[in-house]
């Protein structure tokens, strides 16, 4: 079995993990929180490790009425300057806890006095170190280059963070079905491969969201350009209707994620454009009628809710691009170019 296909099943038990042993260190970091009372979120990270800061700006944003900010390391770093930070929460989200611009950020900020919290795999690294505060997404070694586990763990730290700073039952009730949710995701998902090798001479693509999932759109983009080295950009759905629209013609692939939620009837109204310039269509979604409209379709489970949906809307996308690799003949567990460890300054 490869490292990716394995590492993919194993999520619903790492994510049951997290939340049985980190739990109460999540507790720990919300009473922090609240004591501090910051006036923003800044959160520092790279990669994919971004695209779980763009979840965060929407749970936190939502849930905990906090602003929430992503990092420019490269003024800290290239440019050696400083944003005024003593009011903020910063985060810095990172698999291996050794970009030094991210622990740049937080490092700089801690000396400004500000409240610092660090999430990783790895509680010995620079970044964790260098934190007031570790949370640790505890998914063990990752071997495939590409991250699967470690990004729906950052994703599930970051809701165990917002879930404990707002202390509501129904989220706390919710979260704790987390490891249910994704198991009939994977589930779902199983058919995935008896219909990936029709895209395999696919050259572009485009990947859409909105709100939760927007952080979905940039990390299913991702995955594909990673694995199977084609051309593809995620977007808000709202920000494609501005311009790049003009990209679709016959037969243009574009992934939608659209599970039911605020943004669905926007994302369903965005779908109907899409027939109507005849695009290709696959869609992740757990409402009947917009999965019908879909040329491929990826279910997710009927009770997930939306606050939590990319957790899980992301797994068939890690699925098809994992397949689609396959199909290409492509080194799934070590695509070209890439390590597992990138250190940026």
């Amino acid at each position: 079995m490869l490292h990716i296909e394995r590492e993919i099943a194993e999520q619903p038990a790492l994510i049951g993990n997290l939340l049985d042993r980190e739990s109460e260190t999540a507790g720990k970091i919300a009473n922090a929180i609240r004591e501090f009372d910051p006036t923003f979120i800044h959160i520092a990270a790279r990669g994919t490790s971004d695209n779980a800061a763009r979840y965060a700006q929407y749970a936190f944003g939502i849930h905990a009425h906090l602003p929430v900010a992503l990092a420019t390391p490269s003024i800290h770093t290239l440019y050696e300057t400083t944003p005024k930070l003593s009011r903020a929460l910063v985060i810095g989200i990172s698999q291996s806890g050794k970009s030094e611009d991210v622990c740049k950020v937080i490092t700089d900020a801690r000396e400004q006095g500000a409240l610092t919290v660090a999430i990783t795999n790895a509680p010995e690294s620079p970044l964790a170190q260098a934190a007031q505060f570790h949370l640790n997404v505890m998914t063990g070694p990752e071997l495939s280059v590409a991250a699967t586990k470690t990004y729906t763990a950052q994703l599930t730290a970051i809701a165990m963070l917002m879930t404990a700073l707002v202390d509501e039952a129904e989220l706390t009730d919710s979260l704790n079905r987390l490891p249910d949710f994704i198991s009939e995701t994977l589930s779902l998902s199983d058919d995935i491969a008896t219909w990936a090798q029709r895209y395999r001479y696919m050259e572009r693509l485009v990947t859409i969201g909105r709100g939760y999932n927007y952080c979905t759109a940039f990390e299913i983009s991702l995955k594909i350009k990673e694995l199977c080295y084609i051309s593809g950009e995620g977007y808000s759905e709202a920000d494609f209707r501005h311009g790049p629209f003009a990209l679709i013609d016959p037969g243009f692939p574009v992934f939608v994620i659209a599970p039911s939620g605020k943004t669905l009837p926007t994302l369903t109204d965005f779908v109907s454009k899409l027939a109507e310039r005849q695009a290709e269509t696959l869609i992740i979604s757990n409402d009947p009628f917009l999965l019908s409209q879909g040329q491929k379709k990826m279910p997710l489970p009927a009770s997930l809710p939306e606050w939590l949906s990319p957790v899980a809307a992301v797994i068939p996308g890690q699925i098809f691009a994992m397949q689609l690799a396959l199909e290409k003949g492509h080194a799934v567990d070590a695509p070209r170019g890439l390590n597992k460890v990138t250190v940026t300054r």
